[in-house]
């Protein structure tokens, strides 16, 4: 009901909104929000054509005639208006915060905002206003960003349910499922007829708003692909940086060994600019991990915005696996690897950066993949989540989500003191239960139950033997070993296929939108409905703190090719 609300409320808007425009048409400016980047924007408000309140008021009648399709969004700000109108009148008193004054920016709603409710996506905090912003949001503000919504996101960033019933990415009890704007209609597979998208979303850090142009750009959060992910399905540039650079403070946790946010937006310049806002200019007192990385002089990462910088760059492509199928020691069947549409577009992308002068090195071995000792192979080495890796049943894999997420969401909740809805994740596993007729738990929470059966003193020395293992596969004897031995600039992962192998360090990743390969499920779609084509972008990964030299090689690409096209769903 309180969507419903909602909805209606921002169609009465819409409507007040585009009769005040018809209205004053003759002296409206002549700028349009539709694929424009935020250097396009400044420039139209430093010359006049153009104010924050136009740029919000062009948003808010986008989200008022594509929400209901769409599903962007959990919370639109009312203020949002009346912000802008601050900004305006700063601007001409002469005082621009910094690069991002005026300009609206949603946030995952994991992101602490303490003048609009952060939900995560949970029925339990459906109500909560958090008493303090998170550090990332206060740098937004002073940067001078709108606010202009809270995004969707899968509940709680994917840790609420996994097997045997695991949550379907980009679904919430709060907003219910969000939909890829390439094609916006339902799975009609009866399998999955549950109301999820046809077009996977990707992940927990919803895209699709900033896709579709329901705001300039959007900040997602990432533990294991939630950045990328949604990125590379929504056709968006994003950065996953080095965890550490940008604050973790006042962001709901999984857990804070690999826990990011990061900038998601329809360009690199964008996402570069968004970029040095986000990172704090000193380590933040509330989150140790942000002493990791030095940020450039003035925090400006546009500096490294190079057209060139592909020449003489040395990558590699990690074949084993990511893109050829692999067979793990000991197993059966191969493992991953690129069916040939996909093939077809890496194999241009890698053309193209010969193209621009660079040296690619392939195969680009990384030790940790092919390893014949089945206890130093990462595919054997998996991430412990639901029923089937409770306490007793979790010998082959990590501990260190299910434990982190114990360890930090209790703390998180602690820092809220009287506002917090529940007290403790066994209070809000209980709470999940007694409210399941209400919505909640609709996939079961398996993996809150794996988390909560975790002792954080008993069980620290096995989190910390695997933590340390996490370290060794996917960084020590996996992406450094690789990078070091050849080399190396970068590596180039398909789409979001490395994220979780990056994860493990927490190094970073920028990806760049590239080309789509056809949406051919497994079971297929029935006869007659004809999929529309799924996004792949091009990931550049590093080592920890290597986001100006990521970003130079991103920015190169996608000079070289500009491959974005906006949906058509919401055009």
């Amino acid at each position: 009901m309180k969507k419903l609300v909602s909805l209606l409320t921002l169609g009465a808007v819409a409507l007040v909104l585009i009769l005040h425009a018809q209205n004053n048409r003759a002296s409206a400016p002549s700028f349009n929000v539709v694929e424009a980047g935020i250097p396009a924007m400044r420039t139209a408000m430093e010359e006049g054509r153009i104010t924050s309140r136009d740029l919000v008021t062009q948003y808010l009648v986008r989200i008022a005639l594509y929400e209901d399709k769409l599903h962007a969004a959990i919370t639109v700000n009312r203020l949002a208006l009346q912000e802008a109108d601050e900004r305006d009148r700063e601007r001409a008193q002469g005082h621009v915060r910094g690069p991002l004054h005026g300009i609206p920016i949603g946030l995952k709603d994991n992101i602490q905002t303490s003048d609009l409710r952060t939900t995560g996506g949970a029925l339990a905090f459906e109500a909560l206003i958090p008493p303090y912003d998170a550090t990332l949001r206060k740098n937004l503000t002073d940067a001078g960003a709108i606010i202009i919504a809270k995004t969707g996101l899968t509940e709680l960033a994917n840790w609420v349910a996994g097997g045997p019933t695991p949550m379907p990415g980009n679904y919430n009890a709060v907003g219910g499922f969000g939909m890829n704007p390439y094609d916006p209609r339902r799975d009609p597979r009866d399998g999955t007829a549950d109301g999820r998208p046809a077009l996977a979303t990707g992940g927990s850090s919803s895209g699709v708003g900033t896709a579709a142009n329901l705001w300039a750009g959007n900040v997602g959060t990432e533990t294991s692909g939630s950045i990328l992910s949604p990125a590379n399905q929504n056709m968006l540039a994003a950065i996953k940086p080095t965890v550490g650079r940008i604050s973790r403070y006042g962001v709901i946790p999984i857990t804070a060994d690999q826990d990011t946010a990061g900038p998601m937006a329809k360009s690199v310049t964008d996402i570069a600019i968004m970029f040095g806002v986000l990172e704090s200019a000193s380590p933040d007192p509330n989150d140790p991990a942000t002493r990791t990385c030095t940020p450039p002089a003035g925090r400006d990462y546009t500096r490294f915005l190079k057209a060139d910088g592909l020449k003489g760059a040395r990558i590699g492509i990690p074949r084993a696996f990511f893109y050829d199928k692999t067979t793990p020691p000991g197993a059966k069947e191969p493992r991953g690897g690129l069916n040939p549409d996909q093939s077809k577009v890496m194999n241009e992308a890698i053309d193209i950066l010969k193209q621009q002068g660079a040296i690619i090195v392939d195969p680009a071995v990384i030790p940790s993949i092919v390893s014949q000792d089945p206890k130093n192979n990462f595919l054997l080495w998996n991430t412990c989540g639901g029923a089937n890796d409770a306490k007793g049943k979790d010998a082959d894999c990590s501990v260190v989500l299910k434990y982190g997420m114990k360890r930090d969401f209790n703390k998180w909740l602690a820092s809220l003191g009287p506002a917090a809805p529940v007290k403790t994740l066994t209070e809000l596993r209980q709470w999940n239960i007694t409210h399941t007729k209400a919505g909640a738990i609709r996939y079961g929470q398996s993996n809150l139950d794996v988390s909560d059966e975790m002792d954080v003193e008993v069980d620290k020395a096995r989190y910390e033997i695997d933590r340390a293992k996490d370290i060794a596969l996917g960084g020590t004897h996996g992406i450094d070993e690789a990078m070091k031995s050849n080399n190396l600039d970068a590596l180039l992962f398909p789409g979001a296929n490395g994220a979780s192998i990056a994860a493990k360090p927490g190094y970073p990743t920028v990806i760049v939108p590239f080309g789509t390969v056809p949406n051919a499920p497994t079971p297929p779609f029935p006869d007659g409905f004809n999929a529309k084509p799924s996004p792949l972008g091009v990931s550049f990964t590093g080592m920890a703190c290597s986001e100006p030299r990521l970003i130079e090689l991103a920015y190169a690409f996608e000079q070289a090719t500009k491959r974005r096209v906006p949906p058509p769903a919401a055009p």
